[in-house]
């Protein structure tokens, strides 16, 4: 018999700066990672204005993590230590697993409409923290796409009803989702035993477990307490990605862009990156 989740919190995305200059709504990152292992950090970057976006994410390095992003509409350049070049579009997701190391750039291209996209920061355990590192670029076109209860879905990681996402292999066995359900739609998703499950709203609002309230766009709701999650929308649509994830339940050393689980590892890879020896193989 399944259980029916619970919402155990609700945060709202603050205003931030990063990288060059940009201004992004922050949903989590350090003293919410205890409630979202094995997630380490999640942004909605983007604007109307190129001024709150075209400073970029000049180049950095990483290490420990792995960087899922998501481009809702926009286009945003990047380039790597593995010599990756191109451009992620609307649609489009680069899965990049740091491991042992890599430095890369992300600059956001000037674009008529509102550019919106999401970036997630995924923990890798102790045990990859030093595997080799690897990039993934998927186009829009390269994601399945499944009609469920009224719902339209983007299954980006993960299954549903038989259908597997585009990204597979991946260490914490990942669910990621991209839903969309118009006014008056219920929907059940299911939720591996144990595993970190949350929503954050991208447009309208959503009715999740037994809450009165809803969840309205910009916050994140996260689930707890069972195996399943079920959602509704009552006046209003509502597009939300659903994100799951095995927790690590490791110690976390966090410098910055480099997530390690002591801190004489952090401080190692700092001294590498000062050194130059920062890449390995």
């Amino acid at each position: 018999m399944s259980t029916a989740g619970r919402i155990e919190a609700v945060l709202e995305s603050k205003y931030t700066m990063e990288g060059a200059g940009v201004r992004l709504r922050r949903v989590f990152a350090n003293r919410e990672a205890h409630l979202m292992d094995p997630f380490l950090l999640l942004d909605h970057f983007g604007s109307d204005d190129p001024d709150d976006y075209l400073a970029g994410f000049p180049w950095h390095p990483h290490r420990g993590i792995e960087t899922i992003t998501y481009m809702l509409e926009g286009e945003v350049e990047h380039g790597d230590s593995l010599g990756n070049r191109g451009t992620i579009a609307s649609g489009d997701i680069q899965w990049m697993t740091a491991g042992s190391g890599i430095i890369h750039q992300e600059m956001p291209q000037r674009y008529g409409g509102t550019l919106r996209g999401l970036q997630l920061w995924a923990n890798l355990p102790a045990s990859d923290k030093m595997m080799s590192p690897r990039y993934r670029d998927i186009s829009a076109q390269q994601v399945p796409e499944v009609n469920l209860d009224g719902a339209h879905i983007k299954v980006i990681a993960g299954e549903v009803q038989g259908t597997r996402g585009a990204v597979g292999d991946i260490v914490i066995d990942p669910t990621y989702l991209d839903i969309s359900m118009p006014p008056g739609a219920s929907l059940v998703l299911p939720v591996k035993e144990d595993h970190t499950a949350f929503a954050f709203i991208v447009e309208g609002e959503g009715f999740f477990g037994n809450e009165a309230q809803p969840v309205s766009a910009d916050h994140l709701a996260l689930c707890v307490d069972g195996d399943t999650v079920s959602v509704a929308t009552r006046s209003h649509p509502a597009r939300f990605i659903f994100v799951t994830g095995k927790p690590l339940r490791e110690p976390i050393a966090w410098g910055g862009p480099i997530v390690m689980n002591t801190e004489e590892e952090l401080e190692q890879a700092f001294r590498e990156y000062r050194e130059g020896t920062f890449i390995k193989g």
